[in-house]
């Protein structure tokens, strides 16, 4: 009876292992199917990236001769039809969320969350139908074709070279006083901390106070989710939110209340984030 009840034991022992490897090895060949979909899918959403942004490149030449202000408002409705076509192609859907309607007849500094290179089409879907100028980091512009086109419709900025970067502010400043608005990252790169938010800079609360423009945030709920930084290709469908969220008057602030705003701005966006449940924030622990 004793080697009987043993040798149960071991065959259902056997048994649970040989269940256990297989189902292993179902989970890693799935698995290595869906990486394999991924890459697929990641460089059909390149080309649909590329094929239009040929499409539309000379257009964006012949508009780049009618100066910054009419060519530059030009290339950004361009840019537009872009990312309507893009997001369309690779099975991203879009939808704003306004908290508080939205002012479109003023300009503003508005500023977003950057976590993921979609943060790019989501902009350009998100902000529509008032003029703006984004500022676009220098290296971009190295990018061919696309790089052309991102010079001329971005301001470009290299943090590394203290002249250049303020030649960048007052080209912002210049932008605000004619009617147009400005979007900035204030977290300056992705945020990889797996917080809501990663420190913000002081350049946009700066240029805020100092033009007496309103600051109005934005954030993007999903883009992590479309294709994270960590890597290129993991280019998902899915939905796309951004929420608008109340504008923050300036009115009477001085470069001494830098900070103060600079706070205000980021606990409420960290706040909307974390009530979102945006699916990048980790624990701690984790």
């Amino acid at each position: 009876m004793g080697k009987t009840k043993a040798l149960q034991v071991d065959f259902r022992l056997n048994t649970a292992i040989k269940t256990g490897y297989s189902l292993y090895f179902r989970f890693t060949n799935m698995h290595y199917i869906y990486r394999f979909i991924q890459i697929l899918f990641t460089i059909y959403a390149f080309l649909m990236f590329i094929g239009f942004l040929l499409i539309i490149f000379p257009l964006v030449v012949l508009a780049s001769f009618f100066g910054k202000i009419g060519g530059g408002n030009f290339i950004y409705r361009l840019c537009h039809l872009w990312a309507d076509f893009f997001l369309l192609m690779t099975g991203i859907w879009h939808r704003n969320l306004y908290e508080v309607p939205h002012d479109r007849s003023k300009p503003y500094v508005f500023v977003f969350n950057h976590i993921s290179y979609m943060d790019i089409p989501v902009i350009l879907k998100t902000i529509r139908w008032q003029p703006i100028r984004v500022l676009g980091k220098a290296e971009m512009a190295k990018i061919p074709i696309f790089g052309f086109m991102y010079k001329r419709a971005a301001v470009m900025v290299n943090r590394a070279d203290p002249e250049k970067r303020a030649i960048s502010v007052q080209q912002l400043k210049s932008v605000l006083k004619k009617g147009i608005s400005i979007v900035i990252a204030p977290e300056g790169t992705f945020n990889m901390t797996h917080k809501p938010l990663k420190d913000f800079y002081d350049g946009a609360f700066k240029i805020a106070i100092e033009t007496q423009t309103p600051i109005k945030p934005v954030l993007f709920l999903d883009t992590y989710d479309r294709m994270c930084y960590t890597d290129i290709f993991s280019v998902m469908p899915g939905k796309s939110r951004s929420v608008y969220l109340a504008e923050i008057p300036v009115v009477g602030l001085t470069l001494e209340n830098v900070d103060q705003l600079k706070t205000k701005v980021y606990k409420l966006m960290e706040e909307k984030l974390i009530e979102y449940k945006a699916s990048w924030i980790k624990p701690i622990s984790e």
